[in-house]
């Protein structure tokens, strides 16, 4: 008799796990005043990197055609990045940096290549993706 209601408390005890887990959730840690999730740093720059690729790599543009995408979003000081370097050389020093933070909704982009007649395109492009748009040219 013990044994069977050892047995009936271990299964209820299974099932209530679940239940007890899930009424521990936190919500999310940013809502806005919509209800809707705040946009963190890292949303914002995987979402730009992801149009960034698609836009200037995926897309074969000519512009781009000398360097490659290194991103590094799983950043832990907070700071996601996205790095454009020379083609075929990923440990590199990077050439264009874009780096969001955390809980703030600056970006910035630094780099040898915002002194080249590329940096009117990459500042063009990146307003408008940073904006809600997401076609690759203007």
């Amino acid at each position: 008799m013990r044994k069977a209601l050892f047995g009936r408390m271990a299964v209820l005890a299974a099932l209530m796990f679940p239940l007890a887990l899930g009424a521990c959730a936190v919500g999310p840690a940013n809502p806005n005043p919509s209800g809707a999730t705040a946009d963190s740093g890292l949303d914002r720059l995987e979402r730009l990197t992801l149009t960034a690729n698609r836009c200037w790599f995926k897309s074969g543009d000519p512009a781009f055609a000398r360097y490659s995408l290194a991103p590094e979003l799983s950043s832990f000081s907070g700071r996601p990045r996205f790095l454009l370097v020379p083609r075929g050389q990923p440990e590199a020093r990077p050439l264009l940096v874009v780096e969001a933070q955390s809980g703030s909704a600056n970006i910035a982009v630094y780099g040898p290549l915002m002194n080249e007649a590329l940096a009117s395109r990459i500042d063009s492009d990146l307003a408008r993706w940073r904006a809600g748009g997401n076609a690759c040219s203007a």
